[in-house]
């Protein structure tokens, strides 16, 4: 089966991965560099992790995506995995940490709680005195993206794929499964996959009524230079507690430091707007990070990085078949960590021919 995919994010390139492996022909259309710097899945690590507060099917569905990982750490021969484990900090009760906590209580997975002078003393950019206690899950960590896309699309590359990047696909027919690239030629296929994250809504308008775009941004920052050892040694933080929807990624293998909040996100209806981060908006999202962080004014903010995503109103991914078009978009928080068993599930979708079970599967309904 000719498979066209439009879309070399995490998404794009796993499904293309996945369908070679399974002997389809894939032509793979980028708009942009692969990894491109701009797409939800770039930037140089993201989190995995299983805490997952009250989507309990997501929570189960994270040991299909371990595996899936391995899978594609065993076809590259390198993994850009780290296992750093995930902290959790809750600040008052009933917050975005506790609620995670409370996720891993009933999901039955092991975890250390730590009160809040146990965890400063072993983090020491904590300030005990802001926040209730924290808890360490030794399962999860980063994934190194920027590092996955480059290996990925050389693997393809070696496999015949029909890579086309810095190429846009101007419209899209479903039913015949063509794109009408921006040189004006047009690739026909049996299949087509689209999985174009930001830019689904410029080839789907109609499906403006279930997805949304946001802009959002994270900064990389360089902590006081006594907290750069904690800071190496020191896990992913899933929510910092508090309001702010915060989280971070620690310095690992040369990338650094990386603070993130859900709260900073604006609707976006054209994702090539505002990309480039406005003055003040990386020292904004720094000091959100006080509490529980000590000293925030002495981190120093070395680069901001803009990203844009889809949501869905209940913040599950989403996918429809049109014709013979399969549309996939992860929802912000999702699509990463579950990246290589989305390829995996959208490939055997296609070669089954069976797209509910996809999308019952990617809402978290079956697992």
């Amino acid at each position: 089966m000719r498979v066209t995919i439009v879309g070399a994010g995490i998404a794009g390139l796993s499904t293309a991965w996945s369908l070679i492996k399974l002997g389809h022909h894939i032509t793979l259309i980028e708009q942009g560099s692969i990894p491109n710097p701009l797409a939800a899945s770039g930037d140089r690590h993201r989190m995995i992790r299983r805490a997952y507060g009250d989507a309990d099917g997501y929570a189960r569905t994270i040991a299909e995506a371990f595996d899936s990982w391995d899978l594609l750490w065993n076809d590259l021969g390198v993994s850009h995995y780290a296992n750093c484990g995930v902290l959790g900090i809750s600040q008052y009760p009933g917050d975005g940490a506790e609620q995670f906590r409370i996720g891993l209580d009933r999901m039955g997975f092991d975890y250390e709680r730590l009160d809040a002078r146990e965890a400063a003393a072993r983090y020491p950019f904590l300030d005990p005195g802001t926040f209730r206690y924290a808890y360490l899950d030794q399962d999860g960590g980063a994934l190194f993206s920027e590092r996955i896309a480059r290996d990925v699309k050389a693997w393809l590359k070696m496999r015949g794929a029909d890579i086309r990047m810095n190429t846009k696909a101007l419209a899209v027919d479903p039913h015949a499964a063509t794109a009408q690239l921006d040189d004006d030629t047009i690739v026909r296929g049996d299949r087509l996959v689209v999985t174009a994250g930001a830019w689904t809504l410029r080839l789907f308008p109609a499906l403006a009524g279930k997805l949304t775009t946001y802009r959002n941004a994270v900064a990389y920052m360089e902590p006081p230079a006594d907290l750069e050892d904690a800071w190496s040694s020191a896990p992913a933080i899933v929510d910092i507690g508090g309001p702010s929807d915060g989280y971070v990624l620690p310095p690992l293998d040369g990338i650094g430091l990386k603070f993130g909040s859900g709260t900073q996100k604006v609707r976006a209806p054209d994702p090539d707007a505002d990309r480039v981060a406005a003055s003040g908006e990386g020292d904004s999202l720094r000091r959100l990070f006080s509490p529980p962080f000590g000293r925030i004014d002495e981190y120093r903010v070395t680069e901001v990085k803009t990203c844009a995503y889809t949501f869905t109103a209940d913040r599950r991914f989403f996918s429809e078949r049109i014709g013979n078009t399969l549309v996939v978009s992860a929802c912000s928080g999702h699509g990463y960590k579950f990246g290589a068993a989305v390829g995996r599930r959208i490939a055997q979708s296609l070669d089954t021919d069976d797209h509910l079970t996809l999308a019952r599967w990617l809402r978290a309904e079956t697992v």
